[in-house]
């Protein structure tokens, strides 16, 4: 994360600090020396980032100044760390991302999107939460907005990956058919990541290790064969 106050920079701006060409810095990649600063970028991130204020000080031979501590408003999480913060998988996040409560206060660091604290906080408390499907979340409503369906429907697999469509409509207040169709898609599009990330396994092996119950998945398996058969 982006600590508040401090200023992040990526590899173009990291190479510009330490005074290298561009085609010199690729090479040298000084960014791996041992003592340079760490990245302050999730280890699973694309984008690596680095504080500022600790890279002047590396290049100038003075001490690193050490990052705040603690948690504040102002801090900038990526994408990995506001799932994280609301306790969903980052394909999750990908659809409340595009909610305008979270949409509004996005801040692109190097090309990386960034939230603050404050605006995932404040989403998190606004949108209730799902523990399950032992009831409705709060806050739903009687009906979840289309477009927020999806991210609600991958709450819910996270929370369950055995649940059902009957009751993602007792829980969303959707259709039988709206039910059916979105969590088809997410393990779908679940099992074929799982096949991607490991090789060796068929979809009937990926699902197993997604939890995904022989009654829940079948007609899942061959939109997972698909998508991962597509470049």
């Amino acid at each position: 994360m982006i600590r508040a106050g401090r200023t992040a920079v990526g590899r173009q701006e990291l190479a510009d600090a330490l005074g290298m060409k561009w085609a010199a810095f690729r090479r040298a990649k000084p960014y791996t020396a041992e003592g340079f600063p760490a990245p302050v970028s999730s280890a699973e991130g694309k984008v690596l980032l680095w504080d500022l204020e600790q890279v002047a000080a590396y290049r100038d031979g003075g001490p690193q100044p050490a990052l705040p501590e603690g948690e504040d408003d102002g801090d900038l999480l990526d994408r990995r760390e506001a799932a994280a913060l609301l306790d969903v998988q980052p394909r999750s996040f990908d659809t409340y991302k595009t909610d305008p409560r979270l949409a509004g206060h996005v801040v692109v660091v190097c090309g990386a999107e960034h939230w603050p604290r404050a605006a995932v906080r404040a989403y998190d408390a606004a949108r209730g939460s799902v523990a399950g499907p032992q009831g409705r979340p709060r806050g739903s409503g009687d009906m979840v907005p289309r477009d927020l369906l999806p991210g609600r429907i991958a709450e819910l697999l996270d929370a369950d990956p055995a649940v059902t469509a009957a009751q993602v409509v007792d829980l969303l207040g959707v259709s039988t058919s709206a039910a059916q169709k979105h969590l088809q898609q997410e393990r779908a599009a679940r099992i074929a990541a799982r096949m991607r990330a490991e090789p060796s396994l068929d979809a009937e092996q990926a699902a197993d290790r997604l939890g995904y119950p022989p009654a829940v998945r079948r007609t899942a398996l061959r939109a997972a064969q698909k998508l991962y058969e597509t470049p």
